[in-house]
C-alpha cells in the first residue's frame, strides 16, 4: 500500500523514501560511512516498520517516522550513525524553534546561530519589525541585485539571469559571502550602501572635522565602518589663529566621534564601528597610546598607531625620535623612541590596544595609485588600507566548502575553488556599480580604483578536514598554497573584466601600469576581514584565526538581543564517529580553551583541534605573514596570550610582526578585560569588540 505521512503543518502528503535514505546516509558519512546501499536497505525496514505499525490505514506524523529510524539503526548495530541521526533532529528541532520565535521562513536549512543573526540584522521586515523574507529569498534578492549590473555592459536579458543563478547558487551554498551591507541593503528599495570600508580625512579645522563628522554618519546608517587619522589635526596646547586661543587636541575631537557613533546603530540593526589612527610622530602620541587605558572608554574606536620605518629603526637603534607638528612641520619636543615604544607595549599589554600598523609598509605594499596620495588609515578592524575618501566592498570564500573528498581523505578542491574565485570577483565587480555613495568624492575615488577585498573563512575547518595542526608545517604550507592560488587567480579575472568592461580609471601611473599590465580591472583585489558574522551564517571558522575553542559562548546579546552558543560541528562529527561523544566530554570541551587536558579525547584527535590558546604568539605571527605574502591589503587577525604573558612577550611579537613582513598586529591577553566577547564557562576569550560586529 502507499503511504502518506502527516507533517508538522498538519498537511497529508505522500511518503518519500528518499529522503529517509538521504538522512540515513547523510548521518552514515559524518561518522565514516560510504555505501549508500547500507542506507537503502536500512530504509527499505523503516518502510516496512511503518507499514505494519499503521495497518489500520492511519498517518503516521514525522516524529513517528523518525522515532522509527533512530530505532532500526540501533537494531542494526548503528549505534555511531543513530547518535549523529539523533543529534541532527535535536539540532533541526532547535531551529524549528527558534524559527518559529522569529517568524522565519528558512528553506537553506540554516543552523539556530544563522537564524537568530539573519532575522536581527539582515532579512527584511515590515515597519512593524516582522520578518517578511526568508533565507533563500535573502539570498535571492542579493544576487539579483548585484547581478543586472551587467546590463549595463551589453549583456543580455538571458545572461543576466545565467550570471544570477550562478551568484545565487554560490550563497545559498554559503561558499561565499560579501560584507553585511551587501547582504542587507542589496536589491532593497531603499538606497543604501553596500560597502563595509570607508576611510574618511579629517582636516585640521573646525569645518574639516564635523565635515567628516557628517560623512561618518551617512556610512554608519547604512552599516559601514570608518576609519580615521587623526595625524593631520594640530596638537593639543597649539595655537588657533582665528581665535587667538588654543587647540584641544585630537583626543578631545575623537570622543565627539565615539559619542556620535553611540547614538547612531548602523542601518537601525547594528552600531557604529571606527578605526581611530595616529601618527607615532604626532606631538600627542602619548596621550593617543593611553586614552583607552580605563576599560570602556571610547567603545566605539579601535586604535593603532601608524608606526614609520624611521621610529622603528630609532627603536632598534635606542635613538632619539622627533615628534612633529603637522600644523607647521616643526619639531616641537624629542623623545627617546624606546619611552613611546616601551608605553605602547603596555598598554597593548594591559587590554589589547592600541593596535599598530606598519604605515610606510602598508604604502608600500598597498598603495597600487601612489600618484593619488598616501594611505593613512584603515577601515575598524585593520584589513583594509584606504586613501582618503575610499571605499571598499569585501566578500569571503568558505575555504571549509573547497575541499573533496578522495579514498576517504579529503583533499582541495582546486577546481571548485578556481571557479568561486572568478564568480566572487565578479561578484565583487558588481558591487561598486550597483553601490550608492553618501556623498561625491567616495563615489568618485571608488569608481576611480574599483579596489574589492576578496578573503577567505573557514581556514582552521579546512585544516581539520585535512587532518592537520594549525601550526604544523603542512598548514603553513598549504595556507600560502591556498593564497597564492585565490590571488592569483582573481588577478586573472580581474584582467578579464578590465578586456570586457574597461580598466579602473586611475589606471594610468599605477602599479599595474608600471608591471606592464595592458588591462586591470580592479587596483586590488585581496583582503582577509575577520568575518564575524558572515562566519556566523556560514557556520565555519572566522577568518584565517584558528579555533578559540572547540566549544563557547559568542556574548553579543548587545548588538543582537542573544548571545550565542558555537560548537564545532567537526569535533562532534569526530567524537561521534570515534566513540566518544558523550555529555561529560561536552562539558568539558564546554568549560575550557583547550582540549588538549581533556585524556579521554584520543591524542591524535587532540592534535587536530587546536585552538588560539594552545598556539604560542609567534605562530599567530607566522601565519599572518604567510598569508600576507600573497595579499593585495592586509589581514585582520589577533594574536593570543595567555594572561601570564609580559609586556617583553608583546614585546617580541611586534617586532617579529615587523620583520616578518605583517602590515600590522593586534595582541589579546587572556582576561585582561572585564568584559570579553567570547566566553567559556570557566573563563573567556578576548575579541576585538568592534570586529564581533
Amino acid at each position: 500500500m502507499s503511504i502518506k505521512i502527516k507533517k508538522r503543518d498538519r498537511r497529508i502528503v505522500d511518503f518519500d523514501q528518499e529522503k529517509i535514505t538521504n538522512a540515513i546516509f547523510k548521518s552514515a558519512q559524518e561518522v565514516g560511512g560510504r555505501d549508500r546501499s547500507v542506507a537503502e536497505e536500512l530504509t527499505k525496514q523503516v518502510v516496512r516498520d511503518v507499514k505494519e505499525k499503521h495497518t489500520d490505514g492511519s498517518n503516521p506524523t514525522v516524529e513517528e517516522v523518525q522515532d522509527i529510524v533512530e530505532k532500526v539503526l540501533i537494531e542494526n548495530g548503528r549505534a555511531k550513525t543513530a547518535k549523529a541521526y539523533i543529534l541532527y533532529r535535536q539540532k533541526r528541532s532547535e531551529a524549528r524553534r527558534v524559527k518559529a520565535a522569529l517568524g522565519v521562513v528558512d528553506e537553506v536549512k540554516l543552523p539556530t546561530n544563522a537564524l537568530n543573526i539573519l532575522a536581527a540584522r539582515y532579512l527584511k521586515k515590515d515597519e512593524r519589525g516582522r520578518v517578511v523574507e526568508s533565507t533563500s529569498q535573502m539570498f535571492r534578492r542579493v544576487s539579483e541585485g548585484i547581478a543586472w549590473v551587467e546590463m549595463e555592459y551589453g549583456k543580455s536579458e538571458m545572461e543576466v539571469k545565467a550570471l544570477e543563478q550562478d551568484f545565487y547558487d554560490m550563497l545559498v551554498n554559503l561558499e561565499f559571502l560579501p560584507n553585511s551591507p551587501t547582504l542587507m541593503n542589496a536589491g532593497v528599495k531603499e538606497k543604501l550602501s553596500l560597502s563595509a570600508c570607508f576611510v574618511i580625512p579629517i582636516n585640521d579645522s573646525i569645518e574639516g572635522v564635523f565635515d567628516a563628522l557628517k560623512i561618518m554618519a551617512k556610512v554608519q546608517k547604512s552599516g559601514g565602518g570608518t576609519g580615521f587619522s587623526f595625524s593631520r589635526l594640530r596638537p593639543s596646547g597649539d595655537i588657533v589663529k582665528s581665535t587667538t586661543g588654543t587647540a584641544s587636541g585630537p583626543i578631545s575631537f575623537m570622543k565627539i566621534f565615539d559619542a556620535a557613533t553611540e547614538q547612531i546603530k548602523q542601518g537601525g540593526k547594528r552600531r557604529g564601528a571606527n578605526m581611530g589612527m595616529m601618527k607615532v610622530n604626532h606631538p600627542d602620541i602619548l596621550d593617543f597610546i593611553v586614552c583607552k587605558e580605563m576599560e570602556g572608554t571610547m567603545r566605539n574606536f579601535n586604535i593603532s598607531v601608524a608606526v614609520t620605518d624611521a621610529f622603528m629603526k630609532a627603536v632598534k637603534s635606542d635613538e632619539d625620535f622627533n615628534l612633529v607638528n603637522p600644523r607647521n612641520g616643526e619639531v616641537v619636543k624629542k623623545l627617546k623612541a624606546r619611552a613611546i615604544w616601551n608605553l605602547l607595549i603596555t598598554l597593548a599589554w594591559k587590554n589589547g590596544e592600541p593596535g599598530i600598523v606598519f604605515i610606510d609598509k602598508i604604502n608600500q605594499h598597498c598603495n597600487s595609485t601612489p600618484l593619488l596620495g598616501e594611505i593613512e588609515s584603515t577601515n575598524p578592524c585593520g584589513e583594509q588600507p584606504l586613501l582618503p575618501y575610499e571605499s571598499c566592498n569585501l566578500g569571503s570564500i568558505n575555504l571549509s566548502k573547497m575541499v573533496k573528498k578522495v579514498d576517504a581523505k579529503y583533499e582541495v578542491n582546486w577546481e571548485k575553488l578556481m571557479k568561486t574565485v572568478k564568480k566572487a570577483v565578479r561578484f565583487l565587480d558588481n558591487v561598486i556599480d550597483a553601490n550608492v555613495y553618501p556623498v561625491d568624492q567616495i563615489e568618485e575615488m571608488t569608481k576611480g580604483n574599483r579596489k574589492i577585498g576578496l578573503g577567505v573563512m573557514g581556514f582552521a575547518d579546512m585544516l581539520i578536514l585535512l587532518r592537520m595542526s594549525y601550526n604544523s608545517p603542512q598548514a603553513f604550507k598549504i595556507a600560502e598554497k591556498v593564497m597564492k592560488f585565490i590571488t592569483d587567480e582573481a588577478r586573472k579575472t580581474s584582467v578579464t573584466l578590465g578586456e570586457d568592461k574597461g580598466n579602473f580609471p586611475n589606471f594610468k601611473g599605477s602599479r599595474w601600469d608600471k608591471l606592464k599590465y595592458k588591462n586591470m580591472r580592479n587596483a586590488a583585489l585581496t583582503t582577509i576581514a575577520p568575518t564575524g558574522s558572515i562566519s556566523e551564517i556560514a557556520s565555519c571558522s572566522q577568518g584565517i584565526e584558528p579555533m578559540y575553542s572547540v566549544g563557547y559562548v559568542r556574548g553579543i546579546s548587545e548588538s543582537l538581543g542573544t548571545n550565542l552558543v558555537v560548537i564545532n560541528s567537526y569535533f562532534q562529527q569526530t567524537a561521534i564517529k570515534n566513540g566518544f561523544y558523550n555529555d561529560s566530554i561536552m562539558q568539558k570541551v564546554m568549560s575550557s580553551t583547550s582540549v588538549q587536558g581533556i585524556s579521554e579525547i584520543p591524542k591524535n584527535i587532540r592534535k587536530i583541534f587546536i585552538t588560539a590558546h594552545d598556539l604560542k604568539p609567534e605562530d599567530h605571527v607566522k601565519m599572518q605573514a604567510t598569508f600576507q605574502k600573497h595579499v593585495d591589503n592586509a589581514i585582520s587577525k589577533t594574536v593570543n596570550f595567555s594572561n601570564e604573558a609580559t609586556p617583553h612577550d608583546v614585546e617580541k611579537v611586534f617586532m617579529l610582526a615587523y620583520d616578518r613582513g605583517c602590515l600590522g598586529i593586534t595582541v589579546y591577553r587572556h582576561e585582561s578585560r572585564k568584559v570579553q566577547v567570547l566566553k567559556t564557562v570557566a573563563g573567556a576569550i578576548g575579541k576585538c569588540e568592534v570586529c564581533e560586529l
